[in-house]
């Protein structure tokens, strides 16, 4: 181990650097987590490899679970982060107790602002079923007018 060489950012060199053709890439744990760091924060996978130092293919072959899941990298870095708040907060960190009451402060104020913004609007009843085609092509046929509109029924004169 002690003969192990390691480059500017800390991986290990591999046997062979320096010849011809392009190094194998070493995938790591740190490596795993900064891609889902770095797609929380909205990277394209172009960055996300530039930052790796590798090609977009190369890390969509080593990294595809956690390109897979690039929607819940978000959140499973905010409930990270939350979850180490909180056990500063029960240690008694007065500045992480005030931080998460501002979260959840936070957090109220948004629902409560997405509810003032839906009221009034309708909101469709969970029971109702969905149309088929079929449906809705023949209630699209019923509520047709134009040219070629059915005719409306005569009226009749007494």
């Amino acid at each position: 181990m002690a003969d192990l060489e390691l480059d500017l950012l800390g991986d290990p060199i591999p046997e062979g650097h320096g010849r011809r053709g392009r190094p194998p890439h070493m995938v790591s744990d740190e490596k795993r987590r900064l891609v889902i760091q770095l797609l929380a924060f909205g990277k394209t996978q172009d960055e996300i490899a530039a930052a790796l130092g590798i090609t977009a293919p190369t890390l969509r072959k080593n990294y595809f679970r956690q390109l897979k899941v690039k929607d819940d990298a978000r959140a499973r870095v905010e409930a990270k982060l939350l979850g180490k708040l909180m056990d500063l907060a029960e240690d008694g960190k007065v500045s992480a107790i005030r931080e998460i009451f501002s979260r959840l402060e936070s957090s109220d104020r948004a629902k409560l602002a997405e509810a003032i913004a839906n009221r009034g609007k309708s909101v469709p009843a969970a029971s109702q079923k969905a149309l088929g085609k079929k449906e809705k092509r023949k209630q699209a046929a019923e509520t047709y007018d134009g040219k070629y509109a059915p005719p409306q029924a005569p009226q009749l004169i007494n």
